[in-house]
């Protein structure tokens, strides 16, 4: 069973629709995305309720989500809105919905200054009406619901926002397959009738439904037992009853019911109370009492019973034992039932029926005066009289209350008021936010209740509806219903139309092509003008006007307006693009204000006169007779040659080709060695592949290599060189000092550079090569023996140093110098590397310790712990 089928027709069912029904706006999709959220809010409630089959069973599962559907749709349709300020509640928009009867939605803001005024009203009221403290009237002080009127506690006025169960604090609208204000989970309420189960649905809001869940119960009369649904566990098994009645006699005859059974209906002749009377009663009122008295003689043989019909005994006399006179100061001992008690002569004295004043007479049989005539003075209950009246007539003035009632807005106005004014009873009549009733309500303080009537907005069938609050039904959407429309359109093409959805308001207007034929023979291209069916007048809603993004055509039933085909009509001069379009019947012929544009002899130009008229005679030669000549051509000729080239024709303008462009173009070849001259006809001809081919110079190319110092190894060429880091010239390697020498290629020698990451292209070509090979034991021997040398060739006096400082003397310094000041500076640097190297390892073993001290530490103290 799928209560959600209405939402999602089958596509096979869908029938086709007009372009009308193809407009649709976001609210299309709220629909979906609300037929979604139905489904997923429902599944767990419908599987459980699918094991029913029963007819009965899917009709109450219908009626139990029929309120939770009728807010989803005004959810999906954007009509949910807030009874106190009548604006739509957003996804967004913090809410608190009534848990009591109508589960209404509200803004929280809305709720949260109607709950606190019409709590601090009600605390007033009572203050001023009860004796009680303004304390005590503000704890237990109460609000209701705008809608159902439900009373709350001050204590329950809702602080923050929470979701429809209660659970989640702020719940996100951001999602959009979650239902708005729902935390998207599992309700969990108890559910009704305290069964004991909870609520299987998705947070929802609007009344839990019932329980539906399977389980074993018995009818009402208990004759038969069946699995029922939870929530409806209780059933009748309509069959009779057959319990016993109160009478102990008679059975119940009616059918399988809940509750008591009613009273026994056995018509059947009984005795009153007395035994004096038989009459025909219902069993349940067998018991009865007749209307005669008893007057059974009572046992002092005197007297009778003066009470009704009764059963049982009668009593005592009620005149035996100690008599007393009317008045009750004198007692008599003695005398007997039947003997009449005398007055005593002394002041009846006895209470009047005032309270206050005791009756003046003597001692008298029977009861004592009603109206207390006894003069005292009295105040009227305003105070604003005083006066000396009879005690039993009541004291008042005319003076009118001027106080102010609890409304606040009508005075008392009643006569000799005693302070307690009534409340009011004008009515307040005051015009409601929905800006169509009145506050029927009597005339109050605060703001009135809103508008308790909610207005049902449907579509033309009545199959699609939802209700809004009163006051808004006018800034809603009309309802978009699934169904075809069933009203039939009048016009020409009623029976070719295309079936359209149900609306709201008139019917769309038909958009096909009237196509009525005019005498001329065209046919009217408008949109069809034929006559509409009119709207309905029971709807009441007017949709938002929607701008036309067409011109205003024809009245819907008129008739076709004269022929407004428009054709194309040329000037005198048969101009092309110079045609004006004119109305059909409209055949006049103009001049246009271009230029003749008719091609001169030469065949390459037009005519630079204005439009002017042709005569078109055929001739023996085929060529047309113009009634005036066109100009004569003196241009040089501008036509392009084939192929393409630069150089002009050096002939006048003229018709047919060009002749072939001798003229010579010098082209340089790829590698720039040398220069190439060319007829143009010959090189423009050639492809481009042979253009390349005819600038080659043949030679090997002269560009050098962009990495070393070598030229290209390949043949004049196009673009750039071909792996110039290929290069397999030999090169000269040498150490710094250049005492060993090697030959390597070339792309070795660049490889050697980028390992060291120096790039070739940097190195200058008097250095290329140089310091790639390391220095060996043989470079130091042949230092040695070249500082010897240089050793024995140096004068003594110049074996003298100099001072650092000095700025004068020889630029040179000797190389055994040199190699020695190297050496120094080399061991310096050996022992300060050796030191950071030390250095470094210390660091290392301290960070180590200090690691291990800490976690062994750390791990000591856990397992304390």
């Amino acid at each position: 069973m799928n209560t959600t089928a209405s939402y999602h027709p089958p596509p096979s069912s869908q029938p086709p629709f007009s372009d009308s029904d193809l407009d649709s706006d976001s609210d299309s999709e709220n629909f979906q995305v609300g037929s979604d959220l139905s489904n997923s809010i429902f599944k767990t409630y419908l599987e459980f309720s699918s094991s029913s089959s029963s007819s009965s069973s899917s009709s109450i599962t219908a009626v139990d989500l029929s309120k939770i559907q009728s807010f989803l749709t005004s959810s999906s349709s954007g009509a949910l809105s807030c009874l106190i300020c009548l604006e739509r509640i957003r996804p967004s928009d913090p809410t608190w919905s009534c848990s009591s009867l109508c589960f209404a939605v509200f803004h929280l803001l809305c709720i949260q200054s109607w709950a606190r005024q019409s709590s601090d009203l009600s605390a007033a009221r009572a203050a001023a009406r009860l004796p009680i403290t303004a304390e005590t009237a503000a704890k237990q002080a109460t609000w209701n619901c705008p809608k159902c009127r439900s009373s709350y506690s001050k204590s329950e006025i809702p602080r923050c926002y929470l979701c429809f169960c209660g659970k989640l604090r702020d719940p996100p609208s951001d999602n959009p397959w979650i239902l708005p204000h729902s935390c998207g989970e599992i309700c969990n309420r108890p559910l009704p009738n305290n069964c004991g189960h909870f609520c299987l649905l998705l947070c929802h809001p609007g009344p839990c439904p019932s329980c539906p869940k399977s389980v074993k119960a018995r009818c009402f009369c208990g004759s038969v037992e069946d699995f029922r649904r939870c929530g409806f566990k209780n059933f009748s098994c309509n069959k009779l009853c057959k319990k016993r009645l109160d009478c102990n006699k008679h059975n119940c005859s009616e059918i399988c019911h809940p509750g008591t059974c009613p009273p026994c209906r056995a018509r059947e002749t009984y005795r009153c109370r007395c035994g004096k009377k038989e009459e025909e009663k219902d069993c349940c009122d067998r018991d009865y009492r007749c209307e005669n008295e008893c007057k059974k003689l009572l046992n002092c043989g005197k007297h009778v019973c003066e009470r009704g019909c009764h059963g049982g005994d009668c009593g005592e006399c009620p005149l035996q034992g100690n008599r007393t006179c009317p008045c009750g100061k004198r007692i008599y001992e003695g005398m007997p039932c039947d003997g009449v008690a005398p007055v005593c002569g002394a002041t009846c004295n006895k209470l009047l029926n005032c309270g206050f004043h005791r009756c003046p007479e003597r001692c008298h049989k029977g009861p004592c005066v009603e109206t207390c005539r006894t003069m005292v003075k009295k105040a009227c209950w305003c105070g604003g009289l005083k006066k000396e009246v009879p005690c039993y007539q009541d004291l008042s003035c005319e003076r009118k209350c001027l106080r102010m009632r609890d409304c606040g807005r009508h005075a008392c106005k009643r006569r000799c008021c005693d302070g307690d004014c009534p409340p009011c009873s004008e009515v307040c009549d005051k015009r409601l936010r929905c800006k169509n009733h009145k506050c029927p309500a009597p005339c109050h303080r605060g703001a009135c209740a809103p508008c308790p009537i909610m207005v049902t907005i449907s579509c033309a069938c009545g199959e699609t509806h939802f209700e809004v609050p009163c006051g808004t039904e006018m800034d809603q959407k009309p309802p978009k219903c699934r169904k075809l429309c069933k009203i039939t359109p009048l016009c020409r093409h009623a029976s070719t139309s295309k079936p359209h959805r149900c609306h709201y308001a008139a019917c769309p207007p038909c958009r096909a092509p009237c196509e009525e034929e005019y005498p001329c023979g065209h046919k009217c291209n408008l949109r069809c003008h034929g006559p509409r069916p009119p709207p309905n007048p029971e709807f009441t809603l007017k949709p938002k006007k929607k701008k036309s993004n067409h011109q205003t055509e024809c009245t819907p039933g008129t008739p076709c307006p004269p022929c407004p085909e428009l054709v194309w009509r040329p000037c005198v001069g048969e101009h092309f693009g110079a045609e004006r379009m004119m109305v059909c019947s409209n055949t006049t012929r103009f001049s246009c204000d271009n230029l003749c544009g008719n091609l001169l002899p030469c065949g390459n130009h037009y005519c630079t006169k204005t439009c002017h008229p042709l005569e078109t005679q055929p001739s023996s030669s085929g060529h047309q007779k113009r009634s005036e000549s066109c100009e004569v051509c003196n241009l040089p000729c501008q036509k392009v040659r084939m192929p393409k080239c630069s150089h002009p024709c050096p002939l006048p303008c003229h018709p047919g080709e060009c002749p072939p462009c001798k003229v010579l173009m010098k082209r340089s070849c790829h590698c720039g060695a040398m220069v190439h001259a060319f007829e143009c006809i010959h090189y423009n001809n050639l492809s481009e592949k042979d253009q390349v081919a005819a600038r080659s110079c043949g030679g090997p190319c002269h560009r050098k290599l962009p990495n070393c110092k070598h030229l290209c190894p390949e043949i004049c060429h196009v673009d750039k060189c071909p792996a110039p880091d290929k290069c397999s010239k030999k090169v000269t390697v040498c150490c710094k000092c250049q005492t060993l020498k090697k030959e390597w290629i070339c792309q070795d020698v660049q490889a050697a550079y980028r390992d060291t990451g120096n790039d070739p292209k940097d190195i200058p070509k008097n250095q290329f090569g140089l310091g790639l090979l390391p220095c060996n034991s043989d470079c130091k021997r042949k230092i040695q023996e070249v500082e010897s040398a240089l050793q024995l060739r140096k004068p003594k006096v110049l074996e003298k140093k100099e001072p650092e400082n000095k700025k004068h003397g020889p630029k040179r310094r000797k190389r055994r110098d040199r190699i020695q000041e190297g050496k120094q500076v080399s061991r310096f640097q050996e022992f300060v590397a050796t030191m950071k190297r030390l250095l470094l390892f210390i660091i290392i073993v301290a960070a180590l310790i200090a690691v291990t001290y800490y976690s062994y530490k750390g791990a000591t103290l856990g397992l304390g712990e």
